[in-house]
């Protein structure tokens, strides 16, 4: 369950969670030790990479709050619904597509965007905002090495295509989500000041690896519910035999799936929308 916190939009205070603050604590105790006895050098070099183990581990689970605050679910207001995240766009041959499928189950779905695509393709990003869906932050060019970026690096990046996607799309984005998800403890820092949120998903398809639209939606759907927010991608889409993107065929079967089982869906910013009055 979310913990409660400021709505995204303004920047916030950062307080340390136990884990991060713990890891401090470590260092602080290892340099002290070693000032008053360096003969304890081995042990306070074990202390701080064990601390060191423990954050690498919290940043590679994208579902953690161990790091700091992270939407892995809708919150409870958001009753029968779940969110469609859609990762890695614009792009654009899947991007129209993956539109007209939602309009075709007048679904509304979340697009975390990569600032230098959006801006490659600004036309898209408008058509995503006109036909009633949230654009969101997916930094500016999904570094590979964005997890092993330092506070200024993370804040050139996420700023960059705040700016990007706020221009185009004409708001700015609330939520952000990292590249791959993974990421390090200097991450929830800069989203406060930033006012973000860290969002992840409940479950995902790895739509970017299996090319098989059947297994991707079997992923979705297994153990579907309430408030669960779901992970696709337009951009990087894996092929299946015929060459056609395997989100489609694979949203279309959770999309009907969800109708179902009387599921709406709902952007991350329209299932927070009491938070922000």
């Amino acid at each position: 369950m979310n913990a409660p916190v400021p709505a995204p939009g303004k920047p916030r205070h950062w307080r340390p969670t136990p884990l991060v603050g713990g890891a401090a604590a470590v260092h602080a105790g290892a340099l002290a030790a070693l000032a008053v006895s360096p003969a304890t050098w081995p042990w306070a070099a074990g202390g701080v990479i064990a601390s060191h183990l423990a954050l690498t581990a919290a940043g590679l689970w994208p579902r953690s709050t161990l790091l700091g605050h992270n939407w892995t679910t809708l919150p409870a207001s958001a009753s029968a619904r779940i969110a469609i995240t859609i990762d890695d766009g614009p792009d654009p041959e899947v991007t129209p597509r993956v539109l007209d499928l939602l309009d075709a189950h007048r679904a509304r779905a979340t697009f975390f965007c990569i600032g230098e695509r959006a801006r490659r393709h600004p036309r898209i990003v408008e058509a995503i905002v006109a036909r009633g869906h949230a654009v969101e932050n997916h930094s500016q060019r999904h570094r590979h090495n964005f997890s092993l970026l330092g506070p200024g690096g993370l804040r050139r990046e996420i700023e960059a295509a705040q700016s990007t996607l706020g221009e185009i799309a004409g708001t700015r984005p609330l939520f952000f989500r990292a590249p791959a998800g993974l990421r390090n403890p200097f991450l929830e820092p800069v989203l406060c000041g930033l006012g973000l949120h860290l969002a992840s998903w409940t479950r995902r398809g790895f739509d970017t690896r299996t090319g098989h639209a059947a297994l991707v939606a079997r992923r979705l759907l297994h153990g579907l519910a309430a408030r669960d927010i779901l992970l696709v991608h337009d951009g990087h889409a894996a092929r299946d035999a015929n060459g056609a993107p395997v989100v489609l065929a694979a949203l279309d079967t959770v999309l009907r799936a969800a109708a179902g089982r009387e599921l709406e869906t709902v952007t991350l910013r329209g299932a927070i929308a009491p938070m922000l009055r």
